[in-house]
């Protein structure tokens, strides 16, 4: 009786409501907008503003729905507003708003589905929409049938112009989806494009609306889907907002736990969640974490029975596991060992992208999947070794090191009998730096315990020619001393094993490097093998090897040519090693035969080489070749064998550049004081010819310093001189005081000062009297000369020479004193040679 006497209640009111709204309702239709705008400002004041119970809206909605449906295409906004409006309510709060749906959703379909904008203004559009919204908040299962107009709003909506309505279109989507799931799923594909043509809007909330929208309408539709939404998703992750790059974890996260094909999809939605693990924001990396963990454990419960073996195992620790980093669980582990067949082909394509972003994700990626799989690694090598040496080379820095950290990964789960084989065999191949940053990267990781047995053999292919001598580029010598580098450091104490082969290696950098501060990174890795094997300084380093470097260089030298990796070794292990080349008798003996070899008859342009090693060395014969004093031993060999046959005059400026070299040499040779008096006697006179020659070579260098060696030869061979031989000679030294170039006449000066004091006391004045006139009369004339430097050189010649034969001078002297313009230089020769004259008596 209450419920009928309410239900009478409900009546008698909305009678009253009707009797006053029904003039209302007969205005709807006049011409005049103000008419029909007070009509419905009318109708809202007695269903809207008076609060009307919901028994009464429901009664008054069979009358007023469809004359305020008929609003809704009134050409005045204000009136489309206000019939908007009364019918929200009418939705709102009326006990069976279902009972509208047969007139209602056809005519929001007509004013908001057309494949045209049929409502123009956009707050009117967002308020149908919401109106939708609401109805199917309200209304639920019930608006099943209405499947159809239902799509062609949300399709158009979505791509709505207005953001406010394209996120109310997405809102409305989730709603309707979660509503009908089981009648949605045949129409859920028709809303992918609409979405995905949104997905990319210019307005960050629109994006995460469009995202989270795509998660449901997939959740609870079609799951074929996802290959469609996958790589719009993808292309999400790089977004620039947070919360756009936040809405796509959550929705992977999502569909890996509860979308219904989720396990077709596990190799493409993977990558995705696990990508969000390296996100620069905290919270994204946390959130993605734990989605991921819940996967994992998912699937381990799931599949629970064939995990059987390795859930018993889990307790045992893993050996050599990355410092700091936590394991994922089992069911993570053999979700990514599971699928990684189909995700690292995609990763090896993308990590090479032309975008830049692609490749950074796709090498952050790589290495969170290498951390799961461990040690099923080891089957995808190849890919995996070629898609690193590929992207070592990458233009952007964070790509390398992401992809170093991956080759390092590999060195702690795969076998190093496995990753050698492949990467040494490559290497041989083709060698390049980024096989050798690879291979640097891949010992770091290694556990020196499992590397131990395998270091002679990486050592001796790093040492092989073809592998060390590969390139002279700086890229490649800094990946080939970062792969030494981390070899010493890896070994530790037990380095002395490969201490040869990795020795072998940096002197071969250090010959092909012309880059200052490689050469001092070079040195500071020899500074590490000698102190980690316990020795003192490279000294003991070089100490201890020299004999077999010698040996190991030495064996190829007779086919060595100026463009030869080898001498540059050579030259590099004797300007390198210091003392410590002449720490071993053998060592020293064979680096002469070398030498004295190689500049006899090797190409020209290879002599120029190793005879200026050889000056370098000689200029410091202490510190080097002598610094045990035994140098002298080889001394005549290398005269007889190097020096001399290259000093023979021979057409060409090849040929004089040969022995402007070896003149050089044997200069050095004199002025180290090294050479005995009795290995030049055994060779002055071959030696002096050949000097003398050099007197009229056109280098003035040559000149000089073949007067230099002159009076070297005639001050080490004290009295030991014939009187022949020094008639040979004063007559070329004589024509250098006219050279060209003052350096030349005064170094030629030196000399006959000192030819002067070797005259032997046999020297018999009366029979060489003629050459002493010649050689009296020749400095006479130059002791006139215009420049006062070289008179006072000529001065203290006269002065040396007098005491040969005073009287002959003086005669000499007066004939030309008048004729000299400055003939003070001859009073003052005069009168050193009366003082002669009076010591004697």
């Amino acid at each position: 009786s209450a419920m009928a006497a309410a239900e009478q209640g409900y009546e008698h009111a909305a009678a009253e409501v009707l009797q006053a709204v029904a003039r209302h309702l007969n205005c709807l239709n006049d011409e005049n907008k103000s008419v029909r705008k007070r009509a419905l400002e009318g109708i809202r004041r007695e269903v809207v503003e008076r609060g009307l119970p919901g028994g009464v809206l429901q009664l008054l909605l069979s009358s007023l729905l469809k004359p305020v449906l008929r609003s809704l295409l009134d050409p005045m906004e204000r009136c489309r507003e206000l019939a908007t409006e009364v019918l929200r309510h009418f939705i709102r709060s009326a006990h069976r708003p279902e009972e509208a749906l047969p007139y209602l959703l056809p005519a929001l379909a007509q004013r908001l589905g057309g494949p045209e904008i049929v409502e123009p203004a956009e707050e009117l559009r967002l308020a149908l929409l919401e109106l939708v919204t609401l109805t199917v908040e309200v209304c639920g299962k019930k608006l099943s049938p209405y499947l159809d107009d239902m799509v062609r709003i949300l399709q158009r909506g979505i791509v709505d112009p207005f953001p406010d309505v394209k996120k109310e279109s997405c809102r409305c989507a989730s709603s309707y989806a979660e509503c009908i799931p089981e009648h949605f799923h045949m129409q859920s594909e028709s809303l992918i494009k609409p979405l995905m043509q949104t997905i990319s809007h210019q307005h960050s909330r629109v994006r995460v609306a469009v995202i989270m929208a795509t998660g449901t309408v997939i959740q609870c539709g079609s799951g074929k889907s996802v290959d469609d939404v996958i790589s719009h998703l993808a292309q999400r992750l790089f977004d620039d907002a947070p919360q756009v790059r936040q809405a796509v974890t959550n929705v992977v996260g999502s569909w890996l736990l509860t979308l219904r094909d989720r396990y077709s999809y596990f190799h493409k939605l993977i990558p995705l969640l696990l990508s969000s693990l390296n996100d620069e924001i905290p919270e994204i990396r946390h959130l993605a974490l734990s989605y991921w963990s819940r996967v994992g454990l998912q699937w381990q419960q799931e599949n629970e029975e064939d995990l059987k073996d390795k859930l018993d195992f889990l307790v045992c620790p893993v050996p050599h596991y990355p410092v700091g980093v936590d394991r994922p669980n089992l069911g993570c582990r053999e979700l990514i060992f599971r699928n990684l067949s189909k995700i690292l082909p995609a990763i090896s394509r993308d990590i090479t992208d032309w975008v830049a972003g692609t490749r950074i994700k796709s090498s952050q990626l790589l290495g969170v999947l290498l951390l799961h799989a461990e040690d099923h690694i080891t089957q995808h090598m190849e890919l995996l070794l070629s898609t690193l040496y590929r992207t070592c080379s990458d233009e952007e820095l964070q790509v390398v090191q992401n992809c170093l950290k991956s080759a390092e990964l590999i060195g702690t789960f795969v076998s190093p009998e496995v990753f050698l084989k492949l990467i040494l065999t490559s290497l041989q191949k083709a060698p390049g730096p980024t096989h050798l940053m690879v291979l640097a990267s891949v010992i770091k990781g290694c556990p020196g315990s499992l590397l131990a047995p395998h270091r002679p053999t990486l050592a001796d292919a790093l040492a092989h020619p073809d592998v060390c001598q590969a390139s002279e580029k700086l890229a490649f010598l800094e990946q080939l001393l970062s792969c030494v580098q981390t070899l010493v450091t890896q070994c530790g104490a037990d380095v002395g094993e490969i201490s040869l082969q990795l020795l072998k290696v940096l002197l071969t950098i250090q010959a092909l490097t012309s880059d200052l501060q490689l050469n001092d990174k070079v040195v500071e890795v020899q500074g590490l093998l000698s102190r980690l094997q316990g020795l003192n300084g490279l000294a003991d380093l070089y100490r201890r090897h020299m004999a077999e470097l010698m040996a190991w260089l030495s064996a190829s030298h007779q086919q060595w040519t100026s463009y030869s990796v080898e001498r540059l070794q050579f030259e590099t292990l004797l300007l390198q090693s210091g003392e410590t080349s002449t720490n071993r008798g053998s060592s020293l003996t064979c680096s002469a035969g070398v030498l004295s070899c190689d500049v006899t008859y090797k190409d020209p342009e290879m002599r120029l080489k190793l005879f200026t090693v050889v000056s370098k060395l000689l200029l410091k014969a202490g510190d080097t070749l002598n610094s045990q004093g035994r140098l002298a031993d080889h001394l005549q060999a290398f005269l007889t064998d190097a020096v001399l046959p290259n000093l023979l005059w021979h057409a060409g400026r090849t040929a004089a550049a040969i022995r402007t070299v070896a003149i050089s040499c044997l200069w050095a040779l004199l002025h180290s004081e090294v050479l005995p008096p009795a290995q030049l006697l055994f060779v002055r006179k071959d030696l002096m010819a050949q000097v003398v020659a050099a007197l009229d070579e056109d280098s003035k260098m040559t000149r000089q310093m073949a007067c230099q060696i002159i009076g070297s030869i005639l001050l080490l061979c004290t009295d030991q001189l014939d009187a022949e031989t020094l008639n040979t000679v004063y007559p070329e030294l004589l024509k250098r005081l006219d050279d060209a170039s003052d350096d030349v006449r005064g170094a030629a000066a030196q000399a006959l000062t000192m030819w002067f004091q070797r005259v032997p006391p046999d020297y018999d004045r009366t029979t060489y009297r003629g050459h002493l006139e010649f050689l009296y009369r020749g400095l006479l004339v130059h002791l006139d000369d215009p420049d006062s430097n070289i008179q006072m050189a000529i001065l203290g010649v006269l002065k040396v020479g007098s005491a040969i034969c005073p009287s002959l001078l003086e005669k000499e002297v007066e004939v030309v004193r008048e004729k000299h313009r400055t003939p003070w230089f001859c009073d003052e020769l005069l009168q050193h040679i009366q003082t002669l004259d009076g010591s004697s008596t």
